[in-house]
């Protein structure tokens, strides 16, 4: 039996999929966007510490924060 929302309603699963580092990078290549070698080497730093999605964003920012 399909799960339903308080309202009764039925809930949908989300559609869509996950591309990986390298699908991203062909994408970007075709759009003229290149990873630096900052960038490569952030990315991978947060694959290493287990960083969540948001944890990853934020140490982004801070990168690019001025002061």
């Amino acid at each position: 039996m399909p799960k339903t929302t308080p309202s009764g309603t039925k809930a949908r699963k989300k559609s869509g999929f996950v591309i990986g580092r390298d699908g991203f990078g062909k994408i970007s290549a075709v759009e003229g966007i290149r990873l630096t070698a900052a960038m490569k080497k952030r990315a991978s730093d947060a694959e290493r510490k287990g960083l969540s999605p948001e944890e990853f964003r934020e140490s982004i920012m801070r990168s690019y924060r001025k002061g």
